[in-house]
Formats: C-alpha cells, structure tokens, sequence
C-alpha cells in the first residue's frame, strides 16, 4: 500500500521519525560494532567495557571469566566466577560456561560446587566429546573411577583421537592396563593403533603387545605402516618372536598374507609383489642408489606379477649392497638360500649376486656372481644361523671389479628369493603361479 501525504507538514513528520529510526539503528549498530571490537582485545579493560555495553552478551561474560581465571599475572577466580555466571544468566544452556565454571569451583576447592556444574554440563551437551573428557578427567581427580571411565569412555567413542591420552590418564591411576582397555577405552582398531604406536616409541613392548591382542580380536584391516612402529619397538628390544608373530599377523590384516612365497620360507615377499618397502620384514632400498636405478617390472619375470630390476648407468665401478632384507631366523638353524636372477647387457667381470650373513655381524657368505647376458638362472646356497644370530641379512649386491676402471652397465632383475629351513628344503617350491 501506498503511503499518501498531502502537507508538507505530514511528510516532515514522516521525514523526522525516519532520520529518529535511522539514528537509533545507527546508535545500536555502533554499540554492538565497538563492543566487539573491545572484547576482541582480550584485554580486562577491553572485556569489562565489552560487557557494559552488552551486558546480555553471553559471549563477552565468558571471555571475561576466561580471563580472570587464566591470567596469569593476576588471577582472580572469584571474578571468573561471577563472570560465568553472568554468562549462564543470559545462556543457562551453556555446556562450555558451566564447564569453566566448574574449573574455577574445583580451583577454589569447592568440589561440591564444581561436581554440580560439571554435571550441568553434561547435562546441556551430553553428546559432547568435550564435555565428557573434562567431566571424566574431574572424576578422575576425584579419584571416582567408575564415572570417570565412564565418561572417558563417551569421549573417546566420540572422539577417537582422543584413545591415546585416555589411556595415558587412565592408566596413572588404574595400573592394570586390561582393566583400562575394558572400563575407559572403547573396543576401536583406531584407538588400539594409537596408544600402541605410543607405547612402541616410549619402548613399552609388553603393554603394547596386550593392546595389539585387543586389537587382533577385532580382525581390523590395517597398512603394514601402521604395524611397523610395534615391529621396529620389538626388534630394537630383541624380542625377536614377537615381533615376528606381530608381522605375521600384520600382513595378513593388510591382505599381503599369500604372496607365492614357499609356505616354509621365513622370508617374506621374496617375489616382489607387494610393492611394500622399508617397513620392517619387507625389502629396504630406495628407487636410486649410486647410479642404480631399481624398480619392481611387470614385464620381465620368473614367476608371479613383478621382479625387481636393476639398471645400472655404467658411470662408476660400483660398490653396491643397496637393496637388503632383514629376515627373522632361528640360531643354530640351517637354512637353503635360493633366488632367481635373468641379466641383459650386464658388463665388467663382476656381475650381481647375494649376500647372506647374520644381522648382528658374522661372516658372510656370497652366491656366485651373473653378469652378461643370461636367462632365468636360479641360484643356490646353504647357510646356517650361528648361536645368537635371531635375525640375518639377505643383500643383492655387487662387489667392484679386480680390473681398473671397470664400469658396470646394463640390468639385471632378481625374482623368487626364498630362505628354507633345511628339513623343509626338499619339499618346498615357489607357490606363485
């Protein structure tokens, strides 16, 4: 509808109670604009101005308590608490003020006051990870363990980032790490992998091992990456069983179990075909090494899906030993060593070979060298493990030649390595089709 306005005196009317309604919008909007503005200075002048201009500002109360409570030049917890209140006068559904009102209670040993407020939190956001983390870890300090790890518990299912630090506070205080896993962490493969990745870089094996237990019985899917820090924690303490059955278990769950290895072969991935690398009981080397370029091949191969080839750039005489695997034994044992080996245009007297000899040092022993052109050739060689030797080191290397400046060039590629325990030795063969 159309507004009509026949005097002049009807439209200065008009005219005036806009310019009133302008001004005061324009008052109110510069009210709000200079109260933020204030309050984003984190300042008390700032806060304390904030609020006077916008005492129904939640928000401003909040950050004014927060201030009070954490400054650390001059805190004043009884100020924090009448700021949060204030906060809750204008929001009495905010979990995060009832929150920070409780610390502060808890800080002036109020624990009756701080109970109560911590549950009011709960109760305005029960489905909040955060609020359940800091209503358990109130308990915890209470020394109340049932609800405490009861609310951890709702934090982590939440939050399962949360796993690892929930087992770290929960354990300080309840030592048995079962009655942990049962009562404050949920039954999860990310929260399991988190606190054994912590464990196994603070050395803890034994309690890592229980961990990896709980998360075997969840028959998770997992990366070889995500077990290789338990692997490497067992090794470096020599508890060399475990950490075999670990990347045992851990292969399978990473769908790498069947790779055409001979069943009895203690060598894993000895065809190549998991791609995998520099992870505990896989192959170590990287894709250049001293003028080597090394790289799994699809095309030419013994057995199975690829082979590693060796490419070597004929610029040096090289010393090379860049490709290793370490492979889990048992001392006193022998072993037949075998592997498969094609070379093409491969020059110099010293071609490729392997190397076998116990982790921890000993003497090696090496197959007989290739080099030429040769076809498929398979290489044999008895080998046994000495007294306290629980680990050995498979190489493919090649030594520099006895000729001066004899650069090698040309490829080679290695296929089906394999490491028998002698008494299997007559019975196993390449499963790979």
């Amino acid at each position: 509808m159309m507004l009509r306005l026949s005097t002049s005196a009807e439209r200065m009317v008009v005219l005036g109670v806009a310019i009133l309604i302008a001004a005061f919008l324009c008052f109110f909007s510069m009210r709000v604009a200079w109260a933020a503005h204030l309050a984003a200075l984190g300042t008390e002048f700032g806060l304390e101005h904030a609020t006077r201009l916008e005492p129904d500002n939640s928000e401003y109360w909040l950050e004014l308590g927060r201030f009070w409570q954490y400054n650390l030049d001059n805190s004043d917890s009884q100020r924090a608490i009448a700021a949060y209140r204030k906060a809750l006068a204008n929001d009495p559904h905010s979990a995060e003020a009832y929150i920070n009102l409780a610390t502060a209670y808890e800080s002036e040993n109020d624990t009756a006051a701080a109970r109560e407020n911590f549950l009011r939190a709960k109760k305005a956001y029960p489905v909040s990870a955060e609020v359940s983390w800091r209503v358990g870890n109130f308990f915890l300090r209470q020394g109340d363990l049932d609800d405490a790890f009861h609310e951890i518990r709702e934090s982590v299912q939440a939050d399962p980032s949360r796993g690892a630090e929930a087992f770290s506070r929960s354990i300080r205080v309840e030592p048995n790490i079962k009655t942990v896993l049962d009562r404050a962490l949920p039954d999860s493969p990310t929260v399991y992998l988190d606190i054994i990745h912590d464990l196994s870089d603070e050395g803890r094996t034994t309690e890592a091992l229980i961990v990896w237990d709980r998360l075997v019985a969840t028959q998770p899917t997992l990366s070889l990456l995500e077990i290789y820090p338990l692997v490497n924690a067992l090794r470096s303490k020599r508890e060399y069983t475990e950490a075999t059955r670990v990347w045992q278990l851990g292969v399978r769950f990473a769908g790498l179990g069947n790779l055409g290895d001979p069943a009895t072969s203690v060598l894993w991935d000895g065809g190549f075909e998991s791609g995998a690398s520099n992870l505990g009981y896989s192959w170590n080397y990287s894709s250049n090494a001293r003028g080597v370029q090394i790289q799994r091949d699809a095309k030419e191969k013994h057995s199975g899906a690829f082979s590693l080839r060796l490419t070597f750039d004929g610029k040096s005489d090289v010393n090379f030993a860049d490709v290793c695997h370490s492979v889990p034994v048992t001392p006193l044992v022998g072993y037949e060593f075998s592997a498969w080996v094609q070379t093409r245009d491969l020059t110099s007297d010293q071609g490729v070979r392997f190397r076998i000899q116990s982790a921890n040092g000993g003497t090696p022993i090496l197959t007989p060298e290739t080099h030429g052109t040769q076809a498929w050739t398979q290489m044999e060689i008895p080998w046994t493990a000495d007294a306290n030797t629980h680990e050995a080191q498979v190489c493919i290397v090649r030594l520099p030649s006895d000729q001066p400046d004899n650069r090698i060039r040309g490829t080679a590629w290695l296929d089906d390595v394999a490491l028998v325990p002698s008494a299997a030795a007559g019975s196993s063969g390449s499963a790979k089709p």
